[in-house]
C-alpha cells in the first residue's frame, strides 16, 4: 500500500476493497482525481482508497494522473542526536527542495539542506521512505515526490534560514521539542520523524 497526502488527509493506493465507513473507495483506472481532492479538502471525509488489481503498478498508474515534481530532502542529525528542522508557512518541516538539471537526488538533497539552513559538512547515512503529497500551484494540482535521506553533520556554526523560500526559523530540536513540533507539522513529516 502507498500513501499520498492531500493536506493531512491520506489517499491510500491498494488492491483490497474494504467496506466503506468514514472513507470512499474508487477504482484507480477511472477515478477523477480532481473530484477526490476536492472531496478531501471540502468534506469531513477522513481518507480515500484507490483500488487497482496490480500491486506492482499501483504507484506508477497513480503518478501518471498528475504532473510530478521531484524533490530531495534530509533528516539531519548533529552530534548531540538533535534533528534539524525548518519553520515555514507556520509549520515545522524538514528541509527539502526540487531537483535541478543533471543533479542526482542525493546531490539535490544535500544542496537543498545547505541552502535552506546554512548547515555544511553533510553526509548521507541511508535513504528513508519516499513521501508523496498533492499540492496546487498556479491553479493546477501536482504530485510532489520527495526522496528523503538520513544525514549527519558535525557542523556547529550559525543556522541561516533561507528567507526567500519563506523559512523564518532553523533549529536543532531534541526529542522533547520534536514531540511538540509534530503537533504543528505535516502528516508526511510525522511519518518520517
Amino acid at each position: 500500500m502507498h500513501t499520498i497526502y492531500v493536506g493531512d488527509k491520506p489517499i491510500y493506493l491498494t488492491t483490497e476493497v474494504k467496506k466503506e465507513t468514514n472513507f470512499k473507495v474508487f477504482l484507480l483506472k477511472s477515478v477523477k482525481l480532481g473530484k477526490v481532492i476536492k472531496m478531501l479538502n471540502k468534506t469531513d471525509l477522513e481518507c480515500v482508497y484507490l483500488v487497482d488489481d496490480n500491486p506492482k503498478k499501483l504507484l506508477k498508474r497513480f503518478l501518471k494522473k498528475l504532473p510530478n515534481v521531484i524533490a530531495g530532502g534530509g533528516k539531519v542529525y548533529n552530534e548531540k542526536g538533535e534533528i534539524l528542522f525548518i519553520y515555514r508557512n507556520d509549520k515545522w518541516d524538514l528541509p527539502k527542495g526540487k531537483t535541478e538539471k543533471k543533479e542526482s537526488i542525493e546531490e539535490t538533497s544535500i544542496r537543498e539542506v545547505e541552502e535552506e539552513t546554512g548547515v555544511k559538512g553533510l553526509q548521507i547515512i541511508k535513504p528513508l521512505p519516499t513521501t508523496y503529497h498533492i499540492f496546487k500551484r498556479n491553479g493546477r494540482h501536482k504530485i510532489k515526490v520527495t526522496y528523503w535521506f538520513e544525514m549527519s553533520t558535525t557542523y556547529e556554526g550559525t543556522l541561516n534560514p533561507e528567507e526567500d523560500e519563506g523559512i523564518t526559523k532553523v533549529e536543532w530540536l531534541d526529542e522533547k521539542k520534536i514531540e511538540k513540533a509534530m503537533e504543528n507539522s505535516y502528516a508526511n513529516i510525522q511519518v518520517l520523524v
